[in-house]
């Protein structure tokens, strides 16, 4: 019979010791110069190497060659302590869950006083160190304290903040971590090359991320699927259908159907997932790492160099073209839903209609009566004015009968010196003229004062734009002018995180040049009280949410029109209505 992979590959020296190289490099230092402490505590989740570092500081210790940190392992307590070997009568290990009472450290005090056998020390290493029990640690501390020459302590522990803080003081303490799906994967190929097995890099990435981190627990899933493989060795396939994993191509189903809110799709997967008899949190678990990996590829560049994603190749290429398909508000709210579905989904009843419920949620952005909700509707609104969605819509209501005329803006009224032709029964020819802005001529006198004046027809020329972008600066003011840099406030942090990320910031500086003839630089700055800042200056408009009538005069300026407004702060010339 084989023995298991984690005993076969456990670490002999430091150096074998995976990913801990800030506690081996220390521990080295330490057996180098002879500085060897008489008590150590390890701590960490399961399955890092505590126990196999233990036993390593045993060999240095009590090498014939020692103390030191490369023992030989060729004399007769190296033989002894190695991963197959008998055993030494001088190394005790403990399981402190079975030995954790008062009357065994008792004994074991009393049996430390006795003299190594063979070897230079006589250690203990003492697992699962929280269990003992606060008497048992009390009865221990004056030995741990104050040990003979020839005892020295090893406790390890996965809840170090259980063990008697005594204890914990007397102790050096080193911390373990989990390991990187990366490295991890490069330690599984190295073993699958050492046992001559091939392997998918695919599959490998697979068995890291059910390891989660614990060397232990990936070589074990590993051992699984190699003694359930066949000829050709560990593949994805083989992988996927043994650990239970959700296979990427699902994954990818999922996410491109949630990208164009195809419902019938979704409950597809849905159907298709259940009948397959795949664990539901396993497919929401996996579901919800895919949205992590896609928010960090919309928000950190190079986060595949920088090994922030951890998946094959091939992989990462289908997840940036997705990352493109969603909006930041969009794609945060996904993940968040999917997330409280995870929760709800533990000890659920009826997990298929939990499943369900979390794809309509999913699909109906409007069931979230708050920020979160209406900004993934900003998102899909932006995404399908760029697709050309709204634009067909507008088309095919324009091809209808009697449509309504729209109101003219200013700024295509062309400007002339001249008066108003009287009335006649005959309309009278325009003659054609070059269209210029109003306020070209006073453009280089334009400040904040004006800015604040004509910042109503600054927001229509930006729903010109773009219409996501006029409804988040629909509550908005400009604050300040300092050389060429507009602060222009918002109510709220994420819509400023929005404007920036979404490019309206941008679209709001060209709507200032369309209107003023002043290009400036534009700071979207944090403004709570932006709404009352409005009310002062006479700017506040109809909410978008309220109204969304095109309109050309500022509701709060003494019912003024728009050609009042040019004519008493521009200095215009009326020079009549243009019929439709």
């Amino acid at each position: 019979m084989s023995m298991a992979l984690y005993r076969t590959y456990r670490p002999a020296t430091l150096d074998e010791v995976v990913g801990q190289e800030h506690v081996t490099g220390p521990l080295r230092r330490a057996l180098a110069n002879d500085r060897v402490h008489h008590a150590y505590l390890f701590s960490g989740p399961r399955g890092c190497g505590k126990t196999s570092t233990a036993r390593i500081m045993a060999r240095s210790l009590n090498c014939e060659q020692g103390p030191t940190p490369d023992p030989c392992g060729v004399c007769q307590s190296c033989t002894d302590l190695a991963a197959n070997g008998p055993g030494s009568l001088d190394v005790i290990e403990l399981d402190a869950a079975s030995h954790g009472g008062v009357d065994d450290t008792r004994d074991l005090r009393e049996r430390a006083m006795f003299a190594p056998a063979s070897s230079r020390y006589k250690i203990y290493i003492i697992d699962e160190a929280h269990m003992v029990s606060s008497a048992g640690f009390n009865a221990l501390l004056k030995l741990v304290e104050e040990p003979p020459e020839h005892v020295r302590f090893i406790f390890a522990t996965t809840e170090a903040e259980k063990v008697l803080p005594t204890i914990r003081s007397r102790t050096h303490n080193y911390t373990f971590r989990l390991l990187p799906v990366k490295l991890l994967q490069q330690h599984l190929a190295t073993v699958c090359e050492a046992e001559g097995i091939p392997a998918e890099p695919a599959a490998l990435a697979l068995i890291a991320r059910a390891g989660a981190g614990s060397v232990r627990d990936s070589l074990s899933v590993l051992g699984q699927v190699i003694s359930g493989s066949g000829p050709q060795g560990v593949t994805y396939a083989e992988a996927v259908l043994q650990l239970g994993m959700t296979d990427a191509t699902l994954l990818d189903e999922t996410v491109d159907a949630l990208a164009v809110h195809d419902g019938a799709a979704l409950f597809i997967v849905i159907d298709r997932v259940m009948e397959a008899g795949h664990e539901p949190r396993r497919f929401v678990t996996d579901l919800l790492e895919r949205l992590r990996d896609l928010i960090v590829l919309q928000n950190v560049p190079g986060a595949v160099e920088t090994g922030l994603i951890d998946a094959p190749d091939d992989q990462v290429a289908r997840e940036i073209e997705q990352a493109h398909l969603f909006g930041a508000a969009e794609l945060a709210r996904a993940a968040e839903v999917v997330s409280e579905a995870l929760s709800a989904l533990k000890g659920a009843t009826a997990p298929r209609l939990h499943l369900e419920l979390m794809v309509a949620r999913l699909l109906l952005p409007a069931a979230d009566a708050n920020e979160r909700g209406f900004l993934a509707r900003l998102d899909q609104l932006e995404r399908r004015m760029a697709t050309g969605e709204f634009q067909r819509v507008i088309a095919a209501q324009s091809a209808e009968p009697g449509p309504p005329s729209r109101p003219r803006k200013l700024s295509e009224v062309a400007p002339s010196t001249g008066k108003a032709p009287a009335e006649s029964k005959t309309p009278a020819v325009e003659e054609p003229v070059a269209a210029a802005p109003v306020v070209a001529a006073t453009a280089s006198g334009v400040g904040l004062p004006e800015l604040k004046s004509m910042w109503p027809a600054v927001l229509d020329a930006v729903k010109s734009y773009s219409r996501v972008a006029w409804v988040l600066f629909s509550v908005s003011a400009p604050l300040s002018l300092v050389n060429g840099v507009l602060a222009v406030g918002l109510d709220n942090a994420n819509k400023i995180n929005n404007a920036r990320a979404s490019g309206h910031d941008e679209r709001l500086r060209q709507a200032i040049l369309d209107v003023l003839q002043l290009d400036v630089k534009i700071d979207v700055v944090l403004a709570p009280d932006v709404a009352s800042t409005l009310t002062s200056t006479g700017a506040e408009r109809t909410s978008p949410q309220v109204a969304d009538t095109p309109s050309l005069d500022d509701e709060n300026m003494d019912d003024s029109s728009g050609v009042d407004l040019a004519l008493r702060a521009l200095g215009a010339t009326q020079i009549g209505e243009i019929e439709h």
